[in-house]
């Protein structure tokens, strides 16, 4: 964990200046670079650093599996922008049961995904790209719990290479109060529309009653999903703007159901 964590120092030169993809050559392994995603970028990607500088840490994460990703962004990673390192993840384990040969002199499905993941590396050695490999045996709960155990500490590492906190998520808060924000307006605008007793109102007249200036875009959004999922009616104007809402009638209201 502690190699891991150097290696992406060294890579992104302790600022993010690089992404991290990770090829993982097994089907079985498809959603971990997913979940790298989620932990990696949550917890590195930091605006202040525990002295309170303003710092913008991270390491951006993207891949899907090697066998995908040979017929997906391979070619810009050999001959594009050098903005990121390579994390493969080699399975040596082709297959529980027999081997499947798919050509004579006994080549198998799991010779192509090795011959794959050898290549692929060469590739992007002989263009001086960066990579990592990572051997497993096999994959079975044992060496998936070994994989995420190692990346887990491997990020808190790596987190205090760069003196940042890797355990909490001020932005992901952030996110949840905004969409709090979002369902409070919502409810303003429906008790303005309820309170005109069927008359249709502009955003514009919705943002001013509903004491909300400021957040004209965001009502209407929200009107927008509400006539989409029927929940409002909206009668077109010459501009998006100019367009005017109103509740269905109390009829139609009854029948939406809370679920």
């Amino acid at each position: 964990a502690a190699r891991l964590a150097l290696a992406w120092h060294h890579a992104t030169k302790g600022q993010g200046e690089k992404a991290m993809i990770i090829l993982p050559y097994k089907d079985r392994l498809e959603l971990f670079s997913r979940y790298l995603q989620q932990l990696i970028m949550e917890s590195l990607g930091k605006g202040k650093d525990l002295d309170g500088n303003i710092v913008n840490q991270g390491i951006t994460v993207y891949g899907n599996k090697g066998s995908t990703d040979q017929h997906a962004y391979i070619q810009q990673l050999r001959d594009g922008i050098p903005n990121f390192f390579v994390t493969f993840i080699e399975v040596l384990n082709d297959r529980v049961g027999d081997e499947v040969f798919v050509e004579d002199n006994w080549i198998s499905s799991g010779d192509y995904l090795n011959g794959f993941l050898q290549g692929t590396r060469q590739a992007l050695y002989e263009n001086d790209r960066e990579s990592i490999t990572i051997t497993i045996d096999d994959i079975t709960p044992f060496h998936v719990g070994v994989l995420i155990a190692l990346y887990e500490r491997a990020v808190g590492l790596y987190a205090s290479l760069v003196n940042i906190n890797a355990y909490h998520q001020p932005g992901v808060e952030a996110g949840k109060k905004a969409a709090e924000r979002v369902l409070e307006i919502q409810h303003q605008i429906v008790e303005c529309l309820m309170l005109r007793g069927g008359h249709p109102m502009t955003v514009d007249d919705l943002a001013i009653e509903s004491q909300n200036v400021e957040e004209i875009e965001t009502i209407l959004k929200i009107c927008e999903h509400l006539a989409a999922n029927g929940r409002m009616h909206k009668i077109a104007g010459d501009g998006i703007f100019d367009a005017e809402y109103q509740l269905p009638s109390i009829e139609q209201r009854a029948g939406f159901e809370i679920s």
